[in-house]
């Protein structure tokens, strides 16, 4: 496969850039809406270069630990990170039990784009890094299926804006 897949999600959200960043941002605010349908514990969240957000996400009596590497980040437009969506409960990266075929580690990159005083443009975009053939063959496949848990989570960060200000 010469070219990597790509998952795009572009959203508009009726709040200015400055409080759609803080959604993002602040580890307070990530959790109520990041991991829709389940608990999100944020163990640590360290918004710089090479700083790391290590996420939690439990359902009953299981755990999913994930762990961001932050890579650029330039308020309140863009943010780069690595994304390692399965570690054990050390933050090592590990298989993903639920999808042994997904690829470990992705390139996200998010940015934030004024259109008018009230309006942001989030673009979303995760693309495979060190995948195998099979691991890139079924993000391919399965990239479709991540705008029902993105699309939820955006719903749920359309509510929270509505009870945020821009201070």
């Amino acid at each position: 496969m010469s070219e990597l897949p790509e998952y795009v999600l572009e959203r508009e959200f009726h709040a200015p850039q400055a409080v759609v960043w803080r959604a993002w941002t602040e580890p307070d605010l990530l959790a109520q809406w990041y991991g829709p349908g389940v608990e999100t514990v944020i163990h640590e969240f360290d918004l710089q270069p090479g700083g790391c957000w290590l996420n939690e996400m439990k359902f009953g009596e299981n755990s999913n630990y994930q762990k961001v590497v932050f890579q650029e980040v330039d308020p309140p437009e863009k943010l780069v990170w690595h994304h390692y969506s399965s570690t054990d409960k050390d933050w090592v990266p590990a298989a993903n039990a639920m999808m042994p075929n997904w690829p470990n580690l992705l390139l996200t990159t998010v940015t934030f784009t004024s259109l008018e005083t009230s309006l942001t443009r989030v673009r979303l975009s995760q693309v495979p890094l060190q995948a195998s053939a099979e691991e890139l063959a079924f993000f391919a496949e399965h990239m479709a299926n991540m705008d029902g848990g993105w699309g939820q989570g955006y719903a749920l960060i359309d509510e929270l804006l509505k009870t945020l200000s821009a201070d």
